[in-house]
């Protein structure tokens, strides 16, 4: 059973989106999905409760604010969200469960550095180490100097990128009405789906 941590302890980088755009995806390929929130806001949570009776299912994991159990029996994708700050014991206790950890990063500079510490913080990492590591570019537009700052940081640092996800108002749109770009019809989100093929050939690999 593949756990996806999605973590960056810089608030606002998009973790949320992320991880139901995620969750969206394992589920129109019909696995048995569970979304954890450990974040305090519950963004995840709130999605899942917008998420209409007639979409693919994706059911809810209660992750304690002490510690981060086991996902329960017959799931067979978790997805993880996580917390702004998230450091020091609730770290190591979610990077025990994780096979996968993606970092989302956006293209300003107090992100950049915030993630650097962040990044070398999981280098040190004994479970973090077992697990694979990639990075998205959140809210990137290609014709930005912060956009050309983000590539030559992600450059140095030896860790994939996934793939870059544009500023859309898609994701906004959707997340109102506890749906992923995986939910609608392709046409509706063509561009959103391109940058994902890269993102889901990773989580499937």
């Amino acid at each position: 059973m593949p756990v996806v941590v999605v973590a960056n302890p810089k608030g606002g980088v998009g973790k949320s989106t992320l991880s139901t755009n995620i969750a969206g995806y394992f589920a129109s390929k019909g696995h048995a999905v569970m979304v954890g929130d450990a974040d305090r806001q519950q963004s995840s949570r709130l999605w899942l409760s917008l998420r209409p009776p007639a979409a693919r299912p994706i059911s809810t994991w209660d992750v304690g604010d002490d510690q981060i159990a086991k996902p329960p029996k017959g799931t067979t994708h978790v997805v993880l969200d996580t917390p702004a700050g998230l450091h020091g014991k609730r770290l190591k206790d979610v990077l025990k469960l994780a096979d996968k950890i993606i970092v989302p990063l956006q293209p300003s500079i107090f992100d950049i550095f915030a993630t650097r510490a962040f990044l070398d913080e999981l280098a040190t990492n004994q479970h973090a180490l077992k697990a694979k590591i990639g990075i998205v570019g959140m809210r990137v537009d290609a014709r930005t100097i912060a956009a050309d700052k983000l590539h030559e940081f992600v450059d140095s640092l030896g860790l994939p990128v996934l793939g870059y996800l544009r500023d859309t108002q898609n994701y906004i749109h959707l997340a109102a009405r506890g749906l992923s770009v995986f939910d609608v019809a392709p046409s509706r989100v063509e561009r959103d789906l391109a940058q994902w093929q890269p993102i889901c050939q990773w989580l499937d690999s």
